[in-house]
């Protein structure tokens, strides 16, 4: 059995910052795609880069219509692949879209998404995880401040950072309603998070993170280095970020409503291994265990 190096060590007994060992862009330069060269560039520099309209107009009714679909239906709200607010109890996430639903599985395929994953990642990809998140206005959560790839690493066990996310609006994203929060450049540095991982974790993740949570000065220090940048954007606009940016977003007690459809792309050459801090694998609606490429 072929040994595979643990390069980013977490939930262990302290907190530890590890420096990134892995390309942001996998791609050899001047390699052709849909992203232009200097908006490649700032990828690899901030870690994220932003479409101001990825889908049009109409494209975007026929995804929220699907949403509500999904949504409302009491077939959808029994599984388990969807997570619902604890105070409210209307759904906060479903995921595995992409085999839900028709509609999603062909935004997946669209080379306006899946064509940009390739680009960065530098070869084929699969789906790592789907979902769409709903934030409705008037008290729905926000997500803590968090390292995708930190949890992918410890629970799922993807062995290197050559996973990228897209995050699609289907609703306004205001400065006031709960939008996405990243800080530039936080992809350079890994940090570690201290704990062990509790069995089922993902069962409380899901609602509210605990384990994998970065501690108040980890967190100060690197919003200190790097700054937080705050998304908005019209319906249809998109943002791609790094697996390794430290993120969140706050709750939305507006009354306007915040959707996205989240889609993680990662490397057919990064498949997920046995999970480097977890006592059991996470299920596959959550961590993928299908690599079949998307075509």
């Amino acid at each position: 059995m072929t040994t595979i190096t643990d390069l980013y060590p977490s939930r262990g007994p302290a907190e530890v910052s590890v420096p990134r060992r892995d390309p942001v862009v996998w791609s050899a330069p001047g390699a052709a795609g849909p992203i232009p060269a200097d908006l490649l560039a700032a990828f690899e520099r901030d870690g994220f880069l932003t479409v101001d309209q990825l889908i049009g107009d109409d494209e975007v009714a026929v995804y929220r219509r699907e949403l509500e679909r999904l949504i409302t239906d009491p077939e959808i709200r029994a599984d388990e692949r969807s997570v619902v607010e604890p105070r409210s109890e209307e759904i906060r996430s479903v995921f595995e879209v992409h085999r839900i639903s028709e509609v999603f599985a062909n935004l997946v395929h669209d080379e306006r998404v899946v064509g940009r994953a390739r680009q960065i990642l530098g070869s084929d990809v699969y789906v790592h995880q789907s979902r769409i998140n709903v934030k409705p206005g008037f008290g729905a959560g926000g997500f803590y401040w968090h390292s995708d790839f930190e949890t992918w690493h410890a629970e799922d066990g993807l062995p290197n950072m050559r996973t990228v996310s897209v995050s699609i609006a289907l609703t306004e994203n205001h400065d006031t309603n709960g939008g996405l929060m990243i800080m530039p450049g936080s992809h350079r540095t890994f940090l570690g998070c201290a704990g062990a991982t509790p069995e089922d974790n993902y069962r409380k993740s899901l609602q509210m993170q605990d384990a994998g949570t970065p501690s108040d000065e980890a967190l100060t220090e690197l919003a200190a280095r790097h700054g937080i940048r705050l998304f908005t954007g019209r319906p249809g606009s998109a943002t791609w970020f790094d697996c390794n940016c430290m993120h969140g977003s706050g709750d939305n007690i507006t009354p306007f409503p915040r959707s996205n459809v989240f889609i993680v792309f990662n490397s057919v050459e990064n498949p997920a291994v046995e999970p480097f801090a977890a006592p059991v694998r996470r299920p596959e609606f959550i961590g993928a265990r299908d690599f079949t490429p998307v075509r």
